[in-house]
């Protein structure tokens, strides 16, 4: 392009003068003066030739350009692409594996299909490698009958051969090797003729080498070539390589010696094998496209019958599943009267078995629940005559004697004793009925906590016991039913008292954005971890053969535990024997919120355990599920670790270590 702009400038003729302008003018001279005569107008083709060299060295750098971006989008997309198809291939690695754990049906095809992939591949090696070797084999033995008489005809007639002169020699060889190729069009052998190298006698031979279709003796393997010179009148033979056109033909190089007007040379007939190998790699492509029809036949038939024997075990972990579920109804479809039926039909019958004493179960349960409140509502009004009765004899008990005092004063504990029981009795056939109803409004915690505390003062004095309450907060909104956190609370402050032996009894309360607690710690006789498994059953006492003057229903906690539920709190208990107890209750702040952690420990941070961390165990108590808890490490000397086992989510799961 250069040079073409140099060229632009120059004139056609070559003259100075005959209205030519160099390229800066050119802008200048577009337009003609109005006294310039017309025959005197510029020449504008070699500023259009300029223009268009401009044009198109613009264009050259906007595809430039042009590419330059679409080959960084290309490398992005690229890069982007690798950076996927990793976790993309993790992704599905983990897949298979999933699905190779969960699923016997696949695992099992899967299995048949690999054994059936091995066992094809040795299989068809095999038939490749027998089939390969009984064709080189065939062709092989044909090539050295030829090759032996071929070399003797070759070698009968150079002896009885007589010339002399030059063109005579050569024309004989010529001749009798082109014999050795055969008729026809195709050529079925080819030669390498080379005279045995390092001979001085004779002299004048006229023929050195000499080859069919191009070749050279570099064709020949150096070993067949070394064998036959060394040998005598033997044969040899070799697999080689020759080319063939414009590709590379395997062979068979079969080599003897002959001799010529005293001169030895090797004759070397080489035997394609092209079509031979066109028949392996027919028969070999053939054996893999049957193996491959074969193995996904094997695939399906696998498929076929393992789903028809695996389908009715997944239908049948299906149907156990709904029956754990509480789908008592459900039920396996039976087809046929083989093993798999008979296991449907065992199966059906276990399932509608385990039904029908599942129902006798709850039947009883409604029966006895039922008879409970019944006999709790018909229990009321005799009761509240014989109080009435009693409550009359015992303001009157100054004006009997000292035995009848006595009974007047047992009649009216007893009466007081068993009205409380009646109430809690109704209680638990609410919950038991799920007839308990929330009322929850806003109220302030401390509030109620003072009420509790006081009510509870006089007990308090009885026993000796100081009630402490620690809290950094001085109001706490809670949505809350007030009559049933007040019941809560006033249980495990008067228990806490009634076994704290006379000791202070801590109260503290804390919160965070979720959630409040309040636990109640006292210092007396502890609880053992079997007794603490047992606190929140109904009627269960810690000391059996502890007098019944002491002590409530026996329906405390269980209420308590009840009405937690309907707050969806957490209600849990500690407890080491001789270390005291503790219980905490933790409650969401708003209605039907849900609890992460509890502000508050579980276990106390006063309490120093013998033994290393790892060695000392604490027992939590879960009142969500009447199990026997787990025992959780707990580290003291560190508040931030200690057993808190209220981080744990829902519910019914927070207070078990």
């Amino acid at each position: 392009m250069v040079s073409v702009t140099k060229r632009d400038p120059e004139s056609p003729s070559g003259k100075a003068g005959s209205g030519t302008t160099p390229p800066d003018a050119m802008p200048e001279d577009r337009s003609v003066p109005p006294g310039q005569q017309p025959g005197k107008e510029p020449d504008n083709r070699g500023t259009g030739r300029t223009l268009n060299v401009r044009r198109v060295l613009l264009l050259g750098r906007i595809w430039t350009r042009r590419a330059l971006i679409l080959e960084l989008r290309v490398s992005r997309l690229v890069v982007t692409a690798l950076r996927h198809l990793r976790p993309g291939l993790r992704y599905l690695w983990k897949s298979l594996l999933r699905r190779w754990r969960r699923s016997l049906e696949f695992r099992t095809v899967m299995m048949t299909i690999l054994l059936s992939v091995i066992s094809f591949a040795v299989v068809g090696a095999y038939l490749s490698n027998q089939i390969a070797n009984n064709l080189f084999q065939e062709r092989l033995s044909q090539a050295e009958s030829e090759s032996r008489y071929y070399v003797k005809q070759v070698q009968d007639t150079f002896d009885g051969a007589q010339v002399n002169d030059q063109s005579s020699v050569i024309t004989l060889v010529y001749d009798t090797l082109n014999a050795v190729e055969g008729n026809g069009s195709v050529i079925q052998r080819r030669y390498v003729f080379e005279a045995l190298p390092e001979q001085t006698k004779p002299r004048n031979r006229w023929v050195e080498s000499r080859a069919s279709d191009q070749l050279t003796v570099r064709v020949i393997p150096p070993e067949l070539r070394k064998a036959v010179q060394e040998s005598g009148k033997e044969q040899y033979w070799a697999s080689t390589e020759f080319p063939v056109g414009n590709q590379d033909h395997p062979g068979i190089a079969v080599g003897n010696k002959v001799t010529f007007n005293g001169t030895v040379y090797e004759l070397y007939l080489l035997y394609d094998l092209e079509n031979a190998q066109q028949t392996l790699d027919q028969i070999q492509n053939v054996l893999w496209a049957g193996g491959a029809a074969l193995i996904i036949m094997i695939g399906g038939i696998a498929w076929y019958v393992t789903r028809n024997v695996v389908s009715p075990v997944s239908h049948a972990a299906v149907v156990s599943e709904k029956l754990a579920a509480g789908q008592l109804q459900e039920r396996m479809v039976v087809k046929g009267e083989d093993e798999v039926a008979r296991l449907g039909a065992s199966f059906n019958h276990m399932a509608a078995s385990l039904q029908e004493q599942i129902t006798q179960l709850a039947t009883l349960s409604q029966m006895q629940q039922r008879f409970v409140s019944d006999v709790s509502h018909e229990l009321r009004t005799p009761l509240t005559t014989v109080r009435m009765a009693a409550e009359v004899l015992f303001d009157a008990r100054d004006n009997f004697d000292p035995v009848n005092r006595r009974s007047a004063e047992l009649l009216y504990n007893q009466v007081e004793r068993f009205q409380s029981l009646l109430s809690d009795l109704l209680e638990i056939s609410r919950f038991d009925a799920g007839a308990a109803v929330l009322e929850a409004e806003p109220q302030d915690i401390f509030q109620l906590i003072g009420q509790v505390i006081e009510g509870a003062a006089p007990v308090a004095a009885e026993y000796g016991s100081e009630v402490r309450l620690t809290s950094r907060n001085k109001s706490i909104i809670v949505e809350m039913d007030s009559r049933r956190i007040d019941r809560i609370l006033r249980n495990l402050l008067l228990n806490a008292v009634e076994h704290g032996e006379g000791k202070p009894v801590h109260v503290t309360v804390a919160a965070n954005h979720e959630a409040v607690a309040v636990s109640v710690r006292d210092h007396g006789i502890g609880m053992t971890p079997a007794e603490a498994a047992r606190v929140f059953d109904r009627f269960w006492r810690a000391d059996p053969a502890r007098a019944r003057t002491t002590g409530g229903s026996g329906l405390g906690l269980s209420i308590a535990a009840e009405d937690t539920k309907l707050h969806n709190g957490w209600l849990q208990a500690w407890g080491q024997k001789g270390a005291g107890s503790n219980f905490r209750l933790t409650l969401p702040l708003k209605k039907g919120g849900t609890i992460v952690k509890s502000p508050l420990h579980l276990e106390p941070h006063d309490l120093r355990l013998p033994g290393t961390a790892p060695d000392r165990q604490v027992l939590v108590v879960d009142t969500q599920e009447k199990s026997l808890p787990r025992p959780a490490a707990a580290q003291p000397s560190d508040p931030s670790s200690q057993a808190d086992d209220g981080g744990a989510p829902g519910a019914g799961e927070a207070g078990r270590a």
